[in-house]
């Protein structure tokens, strides 16, 4: 009952056309009054504004991924574990990032017990100088080397500044002159520029962010995590070029 005198309110609307006086005139006051007395429907319609944006913003993500697939995903200048798994998962991530540490060993056990997940690491420094240091150190040729066993380590690391950092580096058998070197290497700038480009397509802010197939998880949702996997496991799966 209550849909049947609001359509005719906005029939009204309709007949009056792009005539603005008349509206607030006729229909301004009495639609006011209706939504005032039905405060309800306020509610209901901001759950369908709401889903809508959310149904808009997942074709977008969609769409910006498509776009940047492969260097998303076959990128060759990336750290990758698991290379021939079938699932690829993409990490934007920060060594400083609380969120990215508390579900770093879940994601870590993750790869270890499923080597058909093929994990992608964007080093993604958005908290400053120590985070850019850690990125750079990760990438050096040694820091590729030490795998997952060096990325846990700094991931482990609670306070992870610059004297961390070299201390674990050097744990890993990194030598200070080559993190030195990384500093000033004009190839891992390019690498963490290109991220911080493919972070601003796909509207990517903070940290975590994963994406799987055409799906993007924002932030540490282990739980949406494993289901886009899942569903990945469960339609084609496709082997990296």
């Amino acid at each position: 009952m209550k849909a049947a005198p609001l359509a005719a309110l906005l029939s009204c609307a309709l007949f009056l056309g792009g005539c603005k006086k008349a509206f607030d005139a006729v229909l301004g006051d009495p639609l006011r009054s209706y939504l005032l007395a039905n405060p309800e429907l306020l509610e209901e319609m901001a759950t369908k504004l709401q889903e809508k944006k959310l149904v808009q913003q997942s074709e977008e993500a969609r769409k910006a991924i498509a776009s940047n697939r492969a260097a998303l995903e076959r990128d060759p200048r990336d750290v990758v574990f698991n290379p021939n798994g079938k699932i690829t998962v993409v990490e934007f991530f920060d060594y400083r990032c609380g969120y990215c540490k508390n579900i770093a060993p879940e994601l870590a056990a993750m790869v270890r017990g499923n080597p058909d997940i093929r994990l992608v690491l964007k080093e993604f420094p958005i908290f400053g100088g120590a985070s850019d240091l850690a990125a750079r150190a990760a990438l050096t040729p040694a820091g590729r080397a030490g795998g997952l066993a060096f990325h846990e380590a700094l991931m482990e690391e609670k306070t992870l500044n610059e004297t961390a950092i070299m201390r674990l580096s050097a744990a890993a058998g990194i030598r200070a002159d080559a993190i030195s070197a990384a500093l000033r290497d004009e190839a891992i700038t390019r690498q963490l520029a290109d991220t911080r480009q493919l972070a601003q397509n796909l509207r990517i802010e903070g940290t975590p962010a994963f994406i799987v197939g055409d799906r993007m998880i924002p932030g540490a949702d282990l739980e949406a995590l494993k289901a886009a996997i899942e569903d990945a496991r469960r339609g084609p799966l496709k082997r990296p070029g």
